[in-house]
């Protein structure tokens, strides 16, 4: 499997400096600043981009889930929310929020939220941020 890769480039000090981060796919280039991290500001962030890729390696994760134990999934939607807060002398994400709702044929509630948890485990990025809190909110449809 081929390694991923991104960068970032900073310029300037914390508060009134500026930077770019790109995907290494080249689909993602943009700003990112004090304000755009810290306040709300035109740009993004490092949170939002890992909780953007937290959202996707879940809802691919959940729907191998699905399939290994016999179920056909028609969608499964993820939402991730990270939360950066001020932690002694600086900043750590202190937990990840996924907000997730699928549409299982014949799947009940029980087994629906057994195999959620168990793909929340079981996402290679659940796994690499294993640090903060992940919960979990599963709804199906």
């Amino acid at each position: 499997m081929p390694a991923r890769s991104s960068s970032a480039r900073w310029e300037g000090k914390l508060k009134d400096g500026k930077g770019t981060m790109k995907i290494g796919s080249g689909v993602y280039e943009g700003p990112f600043s004090f304000v755009s991290r810290f306040e709300s500001g035109d740009g993004t962030n490092p949170e939002e981009l890992i909780a953007a890729a937290h959202a996707g390696c879940y809802s691919m994760a959940f729907s191998a889930t699905l399939e290994k134990n016999g179920f056909d999934p028609k969608s499964c939607a993820t939402t991730a929310t990270a939360h950066l807060e001020k932690v002694g002398d600086g900043f750590a994400i202190t937990k990840i929020e996924l907000d997730m709702e699928a549409e299982i044929p014949g799947i009940d509630d029980a087994k629906f939220q057994e195999l959620a948890e168990a793909a929340k485990n079981g996402c290679p990025v659940s796994k690499a941020l294993a640090g903060p809190e992940i919960s979990l909110n599963a709804k199906l449809k």
